[in-house]
């Protein structure tokens, strides 16, 4: 077994988040140089570490506050299972046998240290992981205690193969979660999921598909700007990154106490089918002290579920929603036949689904790929976006540059589409992000990436009564329901009030100016001869 560490954090201030990311990326070192080489692999085995460490922390501030009471205080965790016993660090000052006897923190581990080589990887593998799995079997389970067992549901064992780098890796946990942080950041343990999602999206990852940059959700939810009190709802929620942003929105408004508790278990509502996307979403949106993710395990398109306990009692509509459909995914008969307009396209599907999901006055803020806005000759695409206009008003289609999601491994151009159910649409605000201030191409990039702060214009015109001269720019202008119904239903966005930058010499003079530098080359050519 490797040497315990002692239990301390060295005084270790963390101030920002980048600093909060470099200690989580010390951790995620450990995980690569074991078997968890990428992303993919590496984030859901620091899900699991992170959530059951935030766990144990709020379980102890309950207990301490129970005790301060004198009230009855049920772990939801049974011993040896709360991470004080198994992983927290013991004081290797005090006896073995008082540490044990006493059931000091670290107590199970120490005791395993001093067995054979392998009794820690399989007391985590063979005896903390099937105790997860099994909490929601418990008579009377409650519904924090099925949340864990959804997030441990296909948890076998740890990816890591050696006792040393788990130990390490549990070790970096611990003390991250007892530096001191700054108060400006949130729970310290959400904060550093807060970095270590977008790494999902880094070059060579194939999980960027559950990861849509925050600042594109940030931009959404702002945008429509939801209400305390309403319903939120992401039909293909990943790892929680809309929802999350919505309660954070939702919270800044100061709700009442009655009001938060029905924001943490009845407000937040997602449907996700990738299995392994599921404990890294739930974990996520627990670090965010939400406490009862509403999150159901399945199929959205045909209906499957894997597992529903969590999305019971759901309304059949919601009052808004926010999602990024996949990009590119190909459905078969079974989600077809769901949906009046059958094709095999998920968005077009996905857009049926959001329009019948709105309830009466709802609003939807949704990323969609630019193919579905152009696309005409597949009648499927027409009715769906006929069905828009006849049943809600899209009020703004926000065009974005390429390269947006390039980190999740979508290479194609994306728009932000903003509407509302009950009325039909007589006009579009369109809004072209794809140019810069000097009405030059906007370049993104991996380290040019498109932020917050670029979309000030677009926010200070949204703001404006919709007939006024100024939401009209050289980036913003009106289209009419019946100039789009003109176009057959094509509603990517051209931009004709940019001012045309493009170069306007003629080729004579192009020629000439050729020449003339081929001379210049030529006479500094002879002058070196010379």
């Amino acid at each position: 077994m490797a040497k315990n560490k002692t239990n301390n954090a060295n005084g270790k201030v963390i101030n920002s988040q980048a600093g909060m990311d470099k200690a989580v990326k010390s951790i995620c070192d450990i995980l690569r140089r074991d078997k968890a080489k990428g992303a993919r692999l590496y984030v859901p085995e620091l899900t699991w570490m992170f959530f059951l460490r935030y766990l144990d922390i709020i379980e102890q501030k309950e207990e301490e506050k129970a005790k301060a009471l004198t009230t009855p205080f049920q772990s939801m965790l049974a011993e040896p299972y709360c991470w004080r016993d198994w992983a927290a660090p013991f004081d290797q000052k005090t006896s073995y046998e008082e540490t044990i006897s006493r059931k000091l923190h670290g107590w199970k581990r120490r005791e395993l240290s001093e067995k054979a080589m392998g009794s820690y990887l399989f007391f985590v593998n063979d005896e903390l992981f099937p105790f997860m799995k099994k909490l929601c079997e418990t008579p009377g389970a409650t519904n924090k205690q099925k949340v864990i067992s959804e997030i441990f549901r296909n948890k076998e064992k740890t990816i890591l193969s050696s006792e040393t780098n788990l130990l390490n890796a549990l070790d970096k946990v611990h003390t991250l979660t007892e530096a001191i942080i700054s108060e400006q950041h949130m729970f310290p343990i959400s904060q550093a999921f807060e970095g270590l999602l977008p790494m999902l999206g880094e070059k060579k990852n194939d999980g960027g598909q559950f990861f849509t940059p925050r600042e594109i959700i940030r931009v959404i939810i702002n945008t429509v700007k939801p209400e305390v009190g309403k319903t939120v709802y992401d039909p293909c929620c990943g790892t929680g990154g809309f929802l999350i942003e919505a309660y954070k929105h939702i919270m800044n408004q100061k709700p009442a106490p009655t009001q938060i508790a029905a924001l943490k278990t009845e407000t937040l509502w997602g449907r996700e089918d990738a299995g392994e996307a599921i404990p890294v979403c739930l974990a996520n949106m627990a670090l965010h002290d939400i406490d009862l993710p509403r999150i159901w395990h399945g199929n959205t398109l045909t209906g499957a579920v894997t597992y529903g306990d969590l999305f019971s009692g759901a309304p059949s509509q919601f009052d808004y929603v926010f999602t990024n459909p996949p990009f590119g995914s190909k459905e078969g008969k079974d989600a077809r036949a769901q949906f009046a307009y059958k094709s095999g396209k998920a968005q077009i599907l996905f857009l049926q689904h959001i329009i019948d999901s709105l309830a009466d006055n709802g609003t939807c803020g949704m990323v969609i790929d630019e193919g579905v806005m152009f696309h005409t000759k597949t009648s499927a695409f027409k009715q769906t976006k006929r069905k828009l206009f006849d049943e809600c008003n899209l009020w703004c289609v926000i065009s974005l540059p390429q390269g947006v999601f390039v980190n999740a491994g979508a290479g194609v151009k994306t728009n932000l589409l903003f509407f509302t159910k009950g009325k039909q649409t007589e006009r579009v605000w369109y809004y072209d992000m794809t140019l810069t201030a000097n009405f030059k191409p906007r370049k993104v990039n991996k380290g040019n990436p498109l932020t917050f702060n670029d979309f000030n214009d677009f926010f200070e015109r949204l703001a404006l009564n919709p007939d006024d001269p100024k939401r009209i720019s050289e980036w913003s202008w009106y289209v009419t329901i019946d100039e789009i119904k003109k176009k057959d239903y094509d509603l990517k966005a051209t931009n004709e009030n940019a001012p045309d930058t493009s170069d306007k010499r003629t080729t004579s003079e192009l020629i000439a100016i050729i020449e003339d530098a081929q001379k210049q080359i030529d006479e500094g050519l002879r002058n070196l001869k010379a």
